[in-house]
């Protein structure tokens, strides 16, 4: 390891203006591929501190790429900075009140992420260039993390192609090396085709897609008991067939989000629910058409890289947090009830004490998590190339994620505490991986036996393009 360890100087030095880059995002929260202002602020932040920057990566213009560096291992560090509709909230309080009833909101902590992972890279950066070392650190600025798969489309365009390892972190309500326990998923739109005709008048003449969309989902839910104990489907009206009752509905749309452990039990269960699809066809002699609207692989570990980053958080310890944090914790934690508690110490794998109003410690690295497994982009980048996650305290123990609660802790002192401690995890375990080339190789022929026993397959057909949307006239 490097004789001394400039990197938490380095990230403090830099801290504020990272800092107010979050609380921008925030404060103008985008959902997938609208991100136009957030990848714009991380553009500026990059050119401000000297980065190489390409734009619009894999013909996605809310995407971005900096690099800095020459030569050496290219050490990836991957920041997110999409947030989720109806999610608005107010910052800083403690009961739902809405900024924009209905708008959207960081109920996930992306804005916290993206600034977050971009000061990490700079950190590096700063190190490197400070210290004349031959290595280069990318920051990848991904949107659409929220259902919109960008790193997927990231990684089908060979963007990680000649990356050495990646490493990335998640806001939290508890401090540990993230255990690589993601769900692989598709989004599938099935849109049946009928006849329209007068509802009283000539029903019989009507074929009604609304019909076989509510047959499909009746045929799915059946299929529930039937299913690997992990695996989740979940659904949504895209197209309802109109507001019109009096119509036969002619044309209708639903969304199909099927999760599954790995991708080959995710292929197995996709090619259910088309069975499903045709048999509703069938059943209300109607035509149906299939559309992947995205996918992502299930996320692979790299024990390597995760005892890297481990030894990092061993140096450097959990955040600190000071009464004032703990205060707001409190009152935040009013408004959930016992099950979020009893949710997040599965999640944790760990007992604590369930009257904390912060998760102040590190957990093990050989902690047990129990359930609560969802999807990430980052399930194909760890394909890509060997990845590691950080989890850091961000927000109040047991706060569910994609709720106001943790949207109203986005811009908290607390939150911001965690996202400056993830920042230095981050750009020690890159530059512990850098400095020491046996760390990094042992991380990549793990990651190459992995492939060698179940090669890659991208989820997305390539004739799937993203679903990007135009860049607003200035």
């Amino acid at each position: 390891m490097r004789n001394s360890d400039p990197i938490p100087d380095l990230v403090e030095a830099k801290r504020a203006p990272f800092l107010a880059l979050s609380d921008r995002i925030f404060d103008a929260p985008e959902t997938l591929y609208a991100e136009f202002r957030a990848v714009a602020e991380h553009e500026a932040a990059l050119r401000a501190e000297g980065f190489r920057v390409l734009e619009a990566p894999a013909g996605i213009p809310t995407a971005v790429i900096g690099e800095a560096g020459e030569g050496g291992p290219v050490i990836a560090i991957l920041g997110e900075y999409d947030a989720l509709p109806g999610l608005s909230q107010e910052a800083g309080v403690a009961e739902h009140r809405p900024v924009e009833p209905g708008g959207a909101g960081h109920g996930c902590g992306h804005n916290l992420l993206g600034a977050a992972a971009l000061l990490a890279a700079t950190a590096v950066k700063d190190w490197l260039a400070e210290a004349g070392i031959e290595a280069r650190v990318r920051y990848y600025g991904c949107p659409a993390e929220e259902g919109g798969a960008a790193k997927t489309y990231m990684v089908r365009a060979g963007l990680f192609a000649d990356v050495d390892a990646a490493i990335t972190w998640h806001p939290a309500y508890f401090t540990a090396v993230d255990h690589a326990r993601a769900l692989a998923n598709t989004r599938i739109d099935f849109t049946f085709h009928g006849k329209a005709a007068h509802a009283a008048g000539a029903p019989e003449l009507g074929r009604s897609a609304l019909d076989a969309v509510e047959l499909m989902n009746v045929g799915v839910n059946y299929m529930r008991e039937h299913m690997p104990d992990d695996a989740r489907i979940h659904y949504a009206y895209i197209d309802a067939g109109g507001a019109a009752p009096n119509v036969v509905q002619a044309k209708a749309t639903v969304r199909q989000l099927i999760r599954a452990r790995d991708n080959a039990g995710l292929a197995a269960l996709v090619a259910r629910v088309r069975k499903i699809a045709e048999g509703a066809a069938l059943m209300t002699e109607t035509r149906v058409e299939t559309r992947i609207f995205s996918g992502v692989s299930n996320l692979v570990g790299n024990a390597a890289l995760e005892a890297a980053m481990q030894a990092e958080f061993d140096r450097l310890g959990p955040p600190a947090f000071d009464e004032a944090d703990r205060d707001f914790a409190r009152a935040i934690r009013a408004t959930l009830g016992p099950e979020d508690t009893e949710a997040a110490m599965r999640r944790m794998g760990v007992a604590v004490d369930p009257d904390s109003p912060l998760s102040e410690d590190l957990l093990p690295l050989d902690r047990r998590p129990e359930g609560g497994d969802g999807s990430t982009d980052v399930g194909d980048v760890s394909w890509a190339t060997p990845t590691v996650q950080a989890r850091v305290t961000t927000c109040a123990l047991g706060t569910p994620f994609h709720t106001w609660q943790l949207t109203a802790q986005g811009k908290s002192p607390l939150a911001k505490k965690g996202m400056v401690h993830a920042a230095k995890i981050m750009a020690a375990t890159a530059a512990r991986l850098i400095a020491e080339p046996a760390a990094l190789a042992a991380a990549k022929a793990e990651h190459q036996r992995m492939l060698a026993r179940t090669p890659y397959r991208c989820p997305i057909p390539d004739e799937i393009s993203p679903p990007v949307l135009p860049r607003p006239a200035a």
